[in-house]
């Protein structure tokens, strides 16, 4: 399981995604360069140049011809993925701290951050009609630190920074769900492969595993240190959880001390079952491959790392 490395970023890396089809990956930082490679051999294909700041989120459509990205330069801008050409820059107030594609590709939303008396805000914007958006929906209180289309773009999922998590409906604009299971903020959302179920990662240690329509609490995952990514296993029932402790701490410890492993714990039992070793710093992002067969991790090093799994992996089993 000797994995690939793809070093591309000067800076720490903010989110790992696969495309649907997971033949690339792609991956941006706190420098101002999103890049994309190839999954099978670790190629990078190109980078997208446009950004001043950070960017601390992206995302690609359904059918890989779009991309989007969250920058700390106060704007989300839009790209044609073969190209890597900049389509369209949708400026804000503040930093945009999430972004995503809704799951027909059709819609586009981005958050906003809560900062010199601006509150934090969803913008919603159609892709045929970028110059204007299409709703935006004010959030009061604590500001969004994570965010997801809900299955049917009916609603959009929020992690918050005071460890909330709601449903914000489209049409009106309100809260229809909101639970409080974590006690810190909510740094990560995924999905399971069907879109049944999320999982959440969380400043508080844990990783939270959650019914996606009605943001029932199922299964939590414990560790020692603040969870900075969670992803799902799409073929086994199996969770990926990254984290470490906070970044300013980190040359204060050695990387054998620091837990910057990524964990596998077991779905249903909620038990550990397994460690990669690797990340000189915290996993800030984690990604499974939409076969299942390998997973991604970027860390506060700079570096991606994408270890597939050996053939064994597969004929594991938990004896009870």
């Amino acid at each position: 399981m000797k994995p690939i490395l793809l070093h591309g970023h000067e800076r720490s890396i903010t989110e790992i995604k696969y495309n649907r089809e997971g033949d690339l990956i792609f991956s941006c930082a706190k420098d101002h360069q999103p890049n994309v490679w190839y999954s099978l051999n670790g190629e990078r294909l190109g980078s997208f140049k446009g950004h001043t700041g950070a960017v601390w989120n992206m995302d690609v459509n359904w059918d890989t011809t779009y991309v989007l990205t969250a920058s700390a330069d106060n704007s989300c801008k839009l790209w044609d993925c073969q190209t890597g050409k900049m389509l369209s820059t949708m400026e804000s107030k503040t930093a945009v701290r999430t972004c995503g594609f809704s799951y027909s590709g059709n819609l586009i939303m981005y958050t906003t951050d809560k900062t010199m008396g601006h509150p934090c805000e969803i913008h919603i914007y159609d892709i045929n009609d970028m110059r204007e958006p299409a709703m935006i929906i004010p959030i009061a209180g604590p500001k969004i630190t994570s965010a997801l289309w809900g299955p049917y773009e009916e609603y959009i999922i929020t992690g918050h920074e005071n460890g909330e998590l709601c449903h914000i409906d489209l049409k009106t604009g309100e809260k229809i769900h909101a639970v409080h299971d974590h006690s810190k903020q909510i740094n990560d959302i995924r999905y399971s492969n069907d879109m049944s179920m999320i999982i959440t990662a969380s400043k508080d240690t844990t990783a939270k595993l959650f019914d996606t329509l009605s943001l029932r609490h199922m299964k939590t995952y414990k560790t020692e240190r603040p969870v900075n990514s969670a992803a799902i296993s799409p073929i086994r029932d199996h969770v990926v959880l990254g984290g470490g402790q906070e970044a300013m701490e980190v040359t204060t410890t050695s990387s054998r001390v620091g837990k910057f492993d990524a964990r596998f714990y077991h779905l249903v039992f909620e038990e550990e079952f397994g460690r990669v070793k690797g990340h000189f710093g915290p996993i800030n992002s984690l990604s499974f491959h939409p076969d299942g067969k390998s997973y991604s991790s970027g860390g506060e090093d700079g570096y991606v790392r994408v270890h597939h799994f050996d053939p064994s992996y597969f004929e594991f089993r938990f004896d009870y």
